[in-house]
């Protein structure tokens, strides 16, 4: 009967599951640097350059607000600004809902 029987071939320890080991932290690895790469510099760098538009505000620059308004400065204290939407209408709002500064005659031009 023993021919009906086939061999059992066994395979040699440690060479798969090490090899495979490393495969997978270097995988995981690859991931924490892509990640880092497309989501956390880019975000940082949009967060510098806006904390550097807040801090340099000034009075008669012209403003675009997070919520579409378009504006001169007329004061500007620690936290909050004044802008200037039409003739005697001031708005105070806080310094981080400007989105962009806009170039000097920008609001005459519209």
């Amino acid at each position: 009967m023993d021919f009906l029987i086939s061999t059992a071939h066994a395979q040699q320890a440690g060479g798969g599951a090490q090899g495979s080991a490393i495969f997978n932290l270097l995988f995981i690895g690859g991931m924490f640097v892509l990640f880092y790469l497309m989501l956390w510099r880019p975000q940082s760098k949009r967060a510098k350059e806006h904390r550097e538009l807040v801090a340099g505000l000034g009075k008669g620059d012209e403003v675009l607000t997070s919520g579409g308004i378009l504006g001169k400065v007329t004061n500007v204290t620690e936290e909050y600004v004044t802008v200037e939407v039409a003739e005697g209408v001031q708005l105070n709002m806080q310094k981080s809902a400007v989105a962009a500064a806009l170039p000097k005659g920008t609001i005459k031009s519209i």
